[in-house]
């Protein structure tokens, strides 16, 4: 992403969060009436948590299906034991008119102070599957509730206005087009309440442990790969209290391993992006600086080094060198022990492929073939033997 302005072109980059309270400044506090949209989901419980022990004496917690979702009446009952009022209500905040039903219902002797969005939802899938309707329940459910919010409480007297962003706004994230979309319009809101005087935080959050949002263990053994392991909850609600204690506007907070992450971010393109943080790491600048070239291959000017080594093979070795290749691809992505947990003629989709492990083959085995593929391969190529005729079609050309 670029700003272009007229002293210049103005590119993104992360750097380390730094501040510190003034003496005598106790933080922030919560108080009166504290609204938590997702509140019945993972991070919006550990979030009300947080907030009924740091002083809200009220806590509304909203989700689409109330009392009804799983796990919101044992949670009421948790609030309500340690002395704060609760309230979970059915409200789907994308719905204007009923969050203002919401709000006008909130008691006059508790008003509202801060407002927590933390509600969202994912629908991933490479940027050629993702129709409008799909950008659009992503949309709706992260921008559009946000900007009610924001609508709605603008003359209230709000100490805390919380959005809970995503590292795909900030970072990027393969087949998370559409959620890096509305977390990107969430950040900016945040930068333009500020401007306007208005309180604002916006946290991109890494992958939570437990959140629902990080999906199984297949995705969490993934994201450990890809250098994100998930935070724990306590980590998490700790950086939560210090964004608002340090009265931040837009913060990146998520446990990094930075050479797995660099490797990962950078296996497509340079990512001048987190160069600064990824040198504090002792790793130096990510691959390049945003002038390298990539080769791309084709069949008019021979193929790559693994094309060059099977050319001088029997047809026969030739397929069964890519199809253990791609099986043992496909192995990794999904960690099993080895390419035999890998049957050639079946569907990737039953072998547990989503978009996010599309892309993660898709970068390995560009990788190992020094060509350039698409994110569609698995659906393209459905199996690891039809997978298989296309690389070599691709490094060898046709008989």
């Amino acid at each position: 992403q670029v700003a272009l302005r007229a002293s210049g072109v103005f590119g993104r980059r992360l750097v380390r969060a730094v501040g510190s309270r003034t003496s005598g400044d106790e933080g922030w506090r919560a108080s009166g009436s504290v609204l938590v949209t997702g509140g019945t989901g993972a991070l919006g419980a550990h979030v009300a948590r947080w907030l009924v022990a740091n002083g809200a004496e009220h806590v509304v917690l909203t989700s689409r299906r109330g009392l009804d979702a799983p796990g919101a009446v044992e949670l009421r009952d948790e609030l309500a034991a340690s002395g704060a009022r609760v309230t979970v209500a059915a409200c789907d905040v994308a719905d204007r008119d009923a969050l203002a039903e919401l709000l006008a219902g909130l008691p006059a002797e508790l008003p509202l102070t801060a407002v927590v969005h933390a509600a969202g939802v994912l629908d991933d899938g490479v940027l050629d599957a993702l129709t409008p309707e799909r950008f659009v329940s992503v949309l709706r459910a992260k921008a559009d509730a946000a900007r009610h919010l924001d609508e709605l409480t603008r003359d209230l007297d709000l100490s805390a206005f919380v959005l809970f962003s995503s590292l795909a706004g900030s970072v990027g994230a393969a087949g998370q087009a559409n959620y890096a979309a509305a977390n990107a319009y969430v950040d900016a809101l945040a930068e333009r309440r500020r401007a306007e005087g208005l309180p604002a935080t916006s946290i991109a959050w890494g992958p939570w442990a437990d959140s629902g949002m990080a999906g199984d263990d297949a995705m969490e053994r993934r994201m450990r790969r890809e250098g994100m392991p998930p935070m724990a909850p306590e980590s998490a609600v700790a950086a939560l209290r210090q964004a608002l204690d340090l009265d931040d506007t837009a913060v990146t907070v998520a446990d990094i391993d930075w050479e797995n992450f660099t490797r990962t971010l950078t296996a497509v393109r340079p990512s001048p992006l987190i160069a600064e943080l990824a040198a504090e790491a002792g790793l130096g600048a990510p691959t390049g600086t945003g002038t390298d070239t990539v080769k791309v291959v084709t069949d008019a000017d021979s193929a790559s080094p693994l094309g060059e080594r099977l050319s001088g093979l029997p047809k026969a070795e030739q397929d069964r060198a890519l199809l253990e290749l791609v099986r043992t691809q496909v192995a990794s992505v999904l960690g099993h022990g080895g390419a035999e947990a890998v049957e050639a003629g079946r569907a990737f989709k039953e072998l547990g492929f989503d978009s996010l492990a599309a892309v993660e083959l898709r970068n390995r085995l560009n990788a190992a073939t020094d060509l350039r593929l698409a994110a569609t391969l698995i659906y393209d190529y459905p199996n690891a033997s039809a997978l298989a005729d296309h690389l070599r079609g691709e490094l060898l050309g046709s008989d």
